[in-house]
C-alpha cells in the first residue's frame, strides 16, 4: 500500500506527538554537576561507587539505586541478578567512563535491568564502547537514553536468554571506520523485543543488528534523516524470523548503503526466516531526496509474510537478492 504526500505528513505529526513524550520523559530536567549517592534498598545500605553497590549484592539479586548526578564511574557485574535504576528517570547520567575497554555497565551476571538511565560518550580504542556491554544472561530496559557513544548496547552470544527493550531511545551512536559498530548489536540471543523506541542521527554501521533467531520490533521510529554513512535501519543478518511491525521509517540523504530499509539474512542463512512478518509499518525516503530503495531485501530465499506496509514514493515493497 502507498501513501499519498498528506497521509504521509499526517502519520509524521502523529508519531511525533508520541515521540516528543518519549523524550520528555528521559531528558526534560538537567542532571546535576555530581552524582549524588548510590543505594541498594534491599541491603538497606549506602554506597560510595556503583560498583561497591554492584559488588554487595553478589549472589543475590537487588537494585542499583543511583541518586540524580553525573557518574564519571562504571561497573561489572559477574554474577546474581541486578536492577540498575534511575531514582528520577532521565537524571542518572553515566558519562565518558568504560570499564575494561568495553562499556559503561558490563553484564556477565545471571540477569539484569536497567531503568531511566542515560548513557552518553562512550569511547574506547576498538571503536566499540557501549553504554551496556551485555555478555550472558537475560536484559530489560526501559525508559533508558544511549547517545553520543560509539554503541549503545553491544551483546555476545546467549542462546537460552531474551532481551527487551521499551521506551527507550537511541542517538547519535554507530562507527564505520576500523570495522563498523552499531546503535543496538545482538549477537545469538534466544530472542530479541525492541518496543516503543526511537533511533535517531545515527553515526555509521546499523540501527539495529541483531543476531537472534527470534525478533519482535513493534512500535518504534527509526528517524534518519540526520543520519550520517548509516546502513540499514534493521539488518537481520542471519536470518530469524518473527514480526516487525507499527513502526515509523524515514531515510536520510546521507547513507553509507541506502539500498534497503529492513535486510533479511544478508550474511548467512543460520536461522529459518520462513514466515517472518513485517506489516503495518509507514516508511519512507526523507523529502528532497533523489533516489530509489527498497522497504525489504530478502537473501534467504525463504517465503516473508508481508502486510499492508505504506510506503512513500520511490519506495518498492519487497526485493529477493
Amino acid at each position: 500500500m502507498r501513501l499519498s504526500k498528506g497521509k504521509i505528513h499526517a502519520h509524521i505529526r502523529a508519531m511525533s506527538a508520541t515521540r516528543a513524550l518519549i523524550a520528555l520523559s528521559l531528558v526534560s530536567v538537567a542532571a546535576p554537576a555530581a552524582a549524588q549517592g548510590v543505594s541498594v534498598p534491599e541491603l538497606g545500605r549506602r554506597f560510595s561507587s556503583v560498583q561497591q553497590a554492584v559488588d554487595a549484592i553478589g549472589v543475590g539479586e537487588g537494585t542499583v539505586l543511583l541518586a540524580p548526578g553525573i557518574y564519571r564511574e562504571c561497573a561489572v557485574q559477574t554474577q546474581g541478578v541486578v536492577h540498575f535504576e534511575s531514582a528520577e528517570p532521565g537524571r542518572a547520567i553515566f558519562d565518558g567512563v568504560a570499564c575494561e575497554d568495553k562499556a559503561a555497565l558490563v553484564l556477565r551476571g545471571n540477569g539484569a535491568s536497567v531503568a531511566g538511565i542515560v548513557f552518553q560518550n562512550i569511547a574506547v580504542p576498538d571503536l566499540n564502547g557501549a553504554g551496556i556491554r551485555l555478555e550472558q544472561g537475560n536484559l530489560d530496559v526501559s525508559q533508558s537514553l544511549f547517545r553520543n557513544s560509539e554503541q549503545g548496547i553491544l551483546t555476545g552470544p546467549d542462546p537460552a536468554a531474551t532481551i527487551r527493550i521499551d521506551r527507550s531511545t537511541f542517538s547519535g551512536l554507530g562507527r564505520n571506520d576500523g570495522g563498523p559498530s552499531h546503535s543496538l548489536y545482538v549477537g545469538d540471543y534466544a530472542q530479541v523485543i525492541v518496543t516503543r523506541s526511537r533511533f535517531e542521527r545515527g553515526t555509521g554501521g546499523h540501527y539495529v543488528k541483531s543476531r537472534s533467531p527470534r525478533i519482535r520490533i513493534a512500535d518504534c521510529s527509526f528517524d534518519d534523516t540526520l543520519g550520517r554513512e548509516t546502513n540499514y535501519m534493521i539488518d537481520l543478518p542471519a536470518g530469524a524470523t518473527g514480526e516487525i511491525s507499527g513502526n515509523f521509517f524515514v531515510q536520510g540523504a546521507n547513507k553509507e548503503n541506502y539500498s534497503a530499509f529492513i535486510a533479511v539474512a544478508a550474511e548467512a542463512q543460520d536461522h529459518s526466516s520462513a514466515g517472518l512478518s513485517i506489516h503495518d509499518n509507514v516508511a519512507r525516503i526523507g523529502d528532497n531526496i533523489n533516489r530509489t530503495s527498497v522497504f525489504v531485501a530478502n537473501w534467504s530465499g525463504q517465503r516473508l509474510v508481508l502486510g499492508a506496509n505504506q510506503l512513500g514514493p520511490s519506495l518498492g515493497a519487497y526485493e529477493a537478492r
